[in-house]
């Protein structure tokens, strides 16, 4: 099989190295030569700078959009036309715009679509996909999401200030930037039905776009939510708490595993009355010790392969993709309006 890789920024070498490790070395580099790490692991690959010329002289079965947020669709769109499956870096694209004329280009040509929200293979959220869809904590009430970065130190081989997610010319901004939580809360809880949006620019830090947010979710259902995202926070933290009817449980990032709390019958039988003493136990699920950062970009790209092959259907699809654009337009309009914003079912 033949990749394209389009944008060799620190992502694009990412899935570069994994499809190697993953013995696939077909690999065709589209290339503005604006990335900021050296070019040394990229020699002896055939680079290409027109990406429809790339496409009509190498035929490649699938293209990578490792892009910049706001030139994601102009890669896409092509790539969907010729036939080629897409791994689709997070998010879509800077706006709604332009959505629609991809999915009517998927589904005329066939190509398959996985939206690259890498948290979807990471082991502790897998664990709490698996507890809530079991009902292990009953029917889920609220949930919380703390996702804090410090962006000078994200990237630390460049200047902050013109990395993609500084700028709002590229598509930058805390809400876009870190829409990790914006697909993987739905996953876990349900559709989002209704959302508001608090956004700023409040650090110091040398960035044109909002680097702060508070957000609130409504679900199908009428679970509710929040989600706290910025780029000051030093250390960083990413962690969440949901809690349902019968329970709790949290993830953090630190440790990785996906702790639960589950209640005991007792404390449950709210119908008898007073007396009720609180009482459960928390149970922990540790992930493998070797794990590390890479493992989930490593299985996301499995996952890629195999739908490339035709031997799978996308697990983030499309469709999910969408819907956390439509999201982060929502959360944007209700900033500048300030209301509540419903989202098309």
């Amino acid at each position: 099989m033949k990749f394209l890789i389009a944008g060799l920024g620190s992502i694009g070498r990412r899935h570069m190295r994994n499809l190697i490790a993953l013995g696939e070395k077909d690999i065709v580099l589209l290339r503005t030569r604006k990335a900021t790490l050296p070019d040394d692991e990229l020699a002896g690959y055939p680079v290409e700078t027109d990406l429809r010329e790339a496409l009509k002289k190498h035929k490649p079965n699938a293209v990578i959009v490792a892009n910049p947020t706001s030139l994601h669709l102009e890669t896409a769109l092509p790539a969907a036309e010729a036939g080629c499956h897409i791994l689709l870096e997070k998010p879509l694209s800077n706006s709604t715009d332009g959505l629609d004329q991809l999915q009517n280009a998927v589904k005329k040509s066939g190509s398959k679509v996985l939206v690259a929200f890498q948290f979807r293979f990471h082991p502790g959220l897998m664990k709490a996909k698996e507890l809530i869809s079991k009902g292990e904590i009953g029917r889920v009430i609220s949930a919380h999401v703390h996702f804090g970065e410090y962006l000078p130190a994200w990237h630390p081989w460049e200047d902050y200030r013109q990395g993609y997610a500084s700028r709002s010319d590229l598509g930058g901004g805390v809400v876009l930037t870190q829409c990790h939580s914006l697909d993987y809360l739905p996953w876990l809880v349900g559709r989002v039905e209704s959302a508001w949006g608090f956004t700023a620019k409040l650090s110091d830090l040398e960035v044109n776009v909002e680097d702060t947010a508070k957000i609130g979710l409504r679900f199908d259902g009428g679970a509710l939510g929040s989600l706290h995202l910025d780029f000051a926070q030093q250390p960083p933290e990413h962690y969440f708490t949901i809690i349902g009817t019968k329970g709790t449980l949290k993830w953090n990032l630190v440790d990785g595993a996906t702790r639960i709390y589950r209640a005991s019958a007792e404390s449950l039988a709210i119908s008898t009355g007073a007396g009720i003493k609180a009482g459960g136990e928390w149970e922990a699920y540790p992930i493998d010790e070797t794990w590390e950062r890479n493992v989930m970009f490593l299985e996301q790209m499995k996952h890629f392969v195999s739908v490339v092959r035709g031997e799978t259907e996308p697990t983030c699809t499309l469709d999910d993709g969408v819907r956390v654009q439509q999201l982060v337009q929502a959360i944007h309009e209700s900033n500048a309006t300030g209301r509540v914003v419903e989202l098309s079912s």
